[in-house]
């Protein structure tokens, strides 16, 4: 039962979805760079570094390695600005892969991220949450999860409320991230008593492994893709998704710069690689147990906004799957009065409820749950790549808002850095990436079985006429 103020779903007219309403451009530049930056600068900042550190031979190549990840990240950024700009949908990458190979294809990838990828996200970033507001405040045997729980229930409640209290919490929650950033990176480089500074011990790295090194840094600046999901909610048009995307890539890198001279300035490389919580260490030896206490605060709070990015994304490809598969119908519901995809705001909840709820029969089963889905996730990355070149043939006169510079050498790049990625995942994770094969095989299972009552078709054209549009 839908109210008045609830859209009950797509309506099939001659084979084509005629909408009845959907998504507003309602959103501006600060709302989704604060998206961006937000749903990157999580928690991986104030621990992978020590794992860079411990493979890079010098200073100079350590602090080079993350202005390389910001180039590749602004690569793929530059990628994504054309297919958001060109195609705005709620939908994203979900959109984007269903115009270039097919409704099957895209189906398979809205259910792995439906199923896993993005819920298994929300539920670690909300246990990582739950382990640090738990050094503050323990709940007992299960306070991680107990945190965990409410965390989800009260981000997605938020949601829920409607797309300004998502984007408002969003900012807040930025905000309130950077400004902790900012006290660490001024700690580093100005406070650190000088006998701290000058017994910074030297690199232990005979040489660079930069192969893995990247694999590193790249996983610290994922997520910057995440804006194709609201690129059909802008105020202004289809290029202010593309600015807020580079805009977005450039602070983070920025930051991510700034950061790690911070590390290294009190640290120096081989303390950095030897410890197990360099943010912790650093703030450690440059303000004291003060400081340790600071950085627990502020990743806990790196990872809650994370989570709420995370999730204000990541019921968008739900609602894009509903709109466009009748069986699916409940979550392409599209709330008016809230300007949100309610039900799929829920039903993603659900499961990332249900993920948090198996930690307590198997707690390193929900730890190792990004581990199992990344070969996933880097294949789909891989296949939207392509799918910018796909469309620039199958669709040359598109409107396209934003051009990526140097095509096709740009996205050729972006190709290849994922494919090396995706090669990497496979290898890192071993027997841990048939579990992500096995969630594909089961959505190709469920899709063969949809396809067999309904007798429906891959029609790629289905909705290429009724696409969210904002105007130019």
């Amino acid at each position: 039962m839908t109210s008045e103020n609830t859209v009950s779903g797509p309506v099939r007219v001659e084979g084509d979805i005629v909408e009845t309403g959907g998504p507003r451009p309602v959103l501006g530049m600060f709302d989704a760079v604060a998206l961006i930056v937000g749903i990157v600068v999580g928690a991986g900042i104030f621990s992978f570094p020590s794992l860079v550190a411990a493979n890079t031979a010098s200073p100079a190549m350590f602090i080079l390695v993350w202005v390389l990840g910001g180039v590749v990240s602004l690569i793929g950024a530059l990628c994504y600005a054309e297919l958001a700009s060109a195609f705005p949908s709620a939908g994203g990458d979900y959109h984007f892969l269903r115009r270039a190979f097919g409704e099957k294809f895209s189906f398979l990838f809205a259910w792995a991220r439906m199923s896993v990828i993005q819920t298994g996200s929300v539920a670690i970033l909300s246990f990582i949450f739950g382990d640090y507001a738990s050094q503050l405040y323990n709940l007992g045997t299960y306070s991680p999860m107990i945190y965990a729980s409410l965390i989800i229930a009260v981000l997605t409640a938020i949601n829920i409320l409607g797309i300004r209290f998502g984007a408002g919490t969003q900012k807040l929650l930025t905000v309130l991230q950077m400004t902790g950033i900012t006290v660490v990176i001024v700690a580093g480089l100005f406070f650190a008593p000088a006998e701290v500074t000058a017994a910074a011990a030297e690199p232990v790295a005979a040489t660079t492994t930069l192969g893995l090194v990247m694999v590193f840094v790249l996983l610290t600046f994922g997520g910057w893709n995440e804006a194709a999901y609201i690129s059909a909610e802008m105020k202004k048009g289809r290029r202010q998704i593309a600015y807020a995307l580079i805009l977005g890539i450039f602070i983070i890198t920025a930051v991510y710069v700034l950061i790690n001279l911070a590390y290294m300035n009190v640290l120096g490389l081989g303390g950095m690689a030897a410890s197990n919580a360099v943010a912790g260490d650093m703030m450690r030896a440059a303000l004291g147990e003060g400081g340790a206490w600071l950085i627990g605060l502020l990743v806990a709070l790196a990872a809650l906004t994370s989570a709420n990015a995370t999730i204000f994304t990541g019921a968008r490809t739900n609602y894009a799957l509903g709109r466009d598969h009748p069986a699916f119908g409940l979550l392409g519901q599209w709330n008016e009065r809230a300007q949100s995809p309610v039900n799929a705001f829920i039903i993603q909840g659900m499961i990332s409820l249900a993920l948090v709820g198996m930690s307590i029969w198997t707690r390193d089963g929900i730890q190792a749950i990004i581990d199992y889905t990344a070969p996933v996730f880097w294949f789909f990355l891989l296949m939207t790549g392509i799918s910018l070149i796909v469309l620039r043939f199958r669709e040359p006169d598109a409107e396209r808002a934003f051009r990526v510079p140097l095509y096709p050498v740009t996205p050729i790049i972006f190709c290849l850095t994922s494919s090396y990625l995706l090669y990497s995942s496979i290898a890192y994770t071993g027997m841990g990436a048939f579990v992500g094969v096995a969630v594909l095989v089961l959505g190709g299972i469920i899709l063969a079985a949809i396809s067999f009552l309904t007798g429906s078709t891959d029609t790629n054209s289905l909705r290429r006429n009724n696409d969210e549009i904002t105007p130019a």
